[in-house]
């Protein structure tokens, strides 16, 4: 149970959702009305404030600007058919948040502020949560390093900020898929698993590469042999392989463990299928699509959802897959959408009413 804390509201005078169009809208262009932000200063978090969206004032010396001391967390948040909204399991977002503190040399947030404040603040703005399908609101809890100092060692003082953006799909057609082999994510001992601001900025490289060769994304390799696959661009990455489910494991520390990841896991042995969390070699795939035992390869995540792969190419070989004759991802997309937006049971308890 969260201990109840204050939180300060400054409301707008009125709101700006009127003049936007929340059907046709691309990820991450237009934010909410108001933003929730508290600060961590002589060793307890304080000024917890809802207040209208508007920039930030900071210091040229700011640490994480320096040091790279970043996090943070994608949550979805949908409306059912009531009007109600209801987040999409926001305690797993939490549990992995403090993951990636710990991680960063970051304090870890309350469950009041993250879970408590997150409500709060959609409460002010549920008119901005769409309606229409594949649609949502996008929830961006994040943390940075605040010391206006130069010197590598953790700050003392962070900002905890979420703000929120309502998003329609974030990959409307399936995808290209290049699968690296020079450049890497993640490496065992690293910072693979923590969702920090420094693994997206070196991944976009390697994406503008693939990208010039006509590709939307990169499939990861293991850093020694690049061989051992880990994930697709932001998403964790699954193959149907002789009607089998399977996605590389977590146990190496080198892939982020995704909630929508951990959701396809349930869902798949929910509708019958088997699933295997183990490491899985490029070669291994290959020698499986030649022997015709590849039906479907996909991403998932928090952005993403389920986002289909039609092509993967590694070297000179190149798999194809006619999304059309799909089954199992577009099944799960079903499945899951259903649970999320109210229109199926949501057996395993993962929705919470705001």
């Amino acid at each position: 149970m969260s201990a109840v804390i204050d939180i300060n509201i400054t409301q707008i005078n009125k709101t700006r959702v009127n003049d936007q169009s929340l059907e046709n809208i691309a990820f991450g262009h237009i934010f909410t009305d108001h933003m929730l932000v508290a600060n961590f200063a002589n060793g307890e978090w304080q000024n917890i404030e809802i207040k209208p969206y508007q920039p930030l004032t900071l210091e040229p010396s700011l640490a994480a600007l320096h040091y790279g001391q970043a996090i943070f967390e994608g949550v979805k948040a949908y409306k059912h058919p009531d009007g109600e909204v209801y987040i999409s399991r926001p305690y797993d977002n939490l549990e992995r948040f403090n993951i990636s503190a710990k991680r960063m040399q970051m304090p870890t947030i309350p469950e009041g502020i993250f879970i408590d404040g997150m409500k709060a603040l959609l409460e002010l703005d549920k008119s901005w949560v769409p309606a229409y399908k594949d649609h949502s609101l996008y929830i961006r809890p994040f943390m940075f390093a605040t010391d206006p100092v130069l010197g590598v060692k953790p700050s003392e003082t962070y900002s905890f900020i979420i703000i929120l953006s309502p998003t329609g799909p974030y990959y409307s057609e399936p995808m290209r898929i290049y699968v690296e082999e020079k450049y890497t994510r993640a490496v065992t001992g690293g910072v693979g698993f923590s969702k920090n601001a420094g693994n997206y900025g070196a991944s976009m490289y390697p994406t503008s590469k693939a990208r010039e060769l006509g590709y939307d994304q990169v499939l990861w390799t293991d850093a020694f042999e690049h061989k051992y696959l880990q994930e697709v661009g932001m998403m964790n990455v699954f193959f149907i392989i002789n009607n089998i489910a399977v996605t590389p494991s977590l146990e190496e520390g080198t892939i982020l463990a995704g909630i929508t990841r951990d959701s396809a896991l349930q869902l798949l042995q929910d509708m019958g299928y088997e699933v295997a969390e183990r490491k899985i070699s490029i070669d291994e795939l290959i020698d499986s699509h030649k022997a015709g035992l590849v039906s479907e390869v996909f991403g998932t995540g928090t952005a993403a959802t389920i986002s289909l792969i039609k092509e993967l190419r590694y070297k000179d070989y190149v798999m194809h897959f006619d999304t059309n004759q799909w089954t199992v991802a577009p099944a799960l997309k079903k499945s899951l959408d259903a649970i999320r937006t109210g229109h199926s049971a949501d057996l395993h308890n993962w929705m919470v009413k705001i």
